[in-house]
């Protein structure tokens, strides 16, 4: 039996035992939900799922790549319930495929069996994806929609010209700009004074800080000066001295930020202007930080021979 009909088996034995409590099921899953997440980021996957699976029922395809080791897929299949209005139940699947070895480079073969026909699949990818690796092109063709957070990737703004690279074959959502939303509302609240601004002040993270300055500069269409203080999350943003000041509330954690990303399965222009902004700051840094290096002494012997 392959391992797509053993899933295929496990499903329906879980879906049955589930139905034997007498209580209706729905099973209105929304969409697929793809997930990539090596294992230093499965336990955190779970933790944003299990906070997600009532907003968002779906069938979760779990990810777990373990590229060493001989090739070889394992699969654990969970089908949950929860309960909802009118005494119903819902249940969400979640099938898990542990990828050793070189199966770990070709999950489609096991993601395009189990997508839902006619519903949207949202790929979430934690970490940096391997841009020239084949699971992130194979996923990126599969879905229609790649989800990542570019501040749990090292040197997020050298990075922004690899993921503007994928625009053109998929949507794409990114967790850091989706927590920038509070301020970028504030911000524009300040038009038209905002025209002139000059000086940006983000304390926050890279990731967070470099896309709310491209926003502001793709906004303004011009340049924009931008400070960073390192934080751990964006607690602060001040324009030209002035605080920023944000709605008072609480702040969406990472279940909440995913649930706002899978509503919608189109571009998002002004994101994307936001991120081409970065990268053109980026490539005008390098070129400016190429020529303010300081000249290299000529060695003793060159200058000798210069002298003659």
């Amino acid at each position: 039996m392959s391992i797509i009909a053993e899933v295929e088996r496990q499903l329906a034995q879980a879906r049955t035992r589930e139905q034997e409590d007498a209580t209706p099921d729905l099973r209105a899953s929304t969409m697929t939900h793809v997930v990539w997440a090596p294992p230093e980021w499965l336990a955190r996957a779970h933790k944003v799922l299990a906070g997600l699976e009532e907003r968002h029922p779906a069938r979760t395809i779990l990810l777990v790549p373990k590229p060493t080791g001989a090739a070889r897929v394992v699969a654990k299949v969970i089908v949950r319930d929860f309960g909802v209005a009118g005494g119903h139940e819902v249940l969400p699947e979640v099938v898990e495929f542990r990828l050793h070895g070189a199966s770990a480079r070709h999950p489609a073969s096991l993601v395009l069996p189990l997508l839902i026909s006619d519903l949207p699949a949202f790929c979430r990818w934690r970490g940096e994806p391997p841009w020239q690796g084949e699971a992130l092109a194979e996923l990126v063709a599969a879905c229609d929609r790649l989800v990542v957070d570019s501040s749990e990737w090292p040197a997020p703004s050298r990075r922004y010209a690899r993921l503007a690279a994928l625009f053109e074959s998929i949507a794409v959502s990114d967790l850091a700009w989706r927590r920038g939303l509070p301020w970028r509302v504030a911000l524009a609240g300040l038009w038209p004074e905002i025209r002139r601004a000059e000086h940006l002040v983000v304390e926050g993270p890279e990731a967070d800080a470099a896309l709310l300055a491209g926003w502001l500069r793709s906004r303004l269409r011009r340049p924009l000066r931008l400070t960073r203080h390192r934080a751990d999350t964006l607690r602060a943003v001040t324009l030209d001295g002035e605080p920023v000041e944000i709605a008072a509330g609480p702040r969406p954690g990472p279940s909440e930020l995913l649930s706002a990303e899978l509503d919608t399965v189109a571009r998002d222009p002004v994101y994307e202007a936001a991120m081409r902004a970065v990268n053109r700051a980026t490539r005008g840094a390098r070129r400016g930080g190429a020529r303010s290096r300081t000249p290299r002494s000529p060695r003793p012997d060159a200058a000798r021979r210069r002298s003659r």
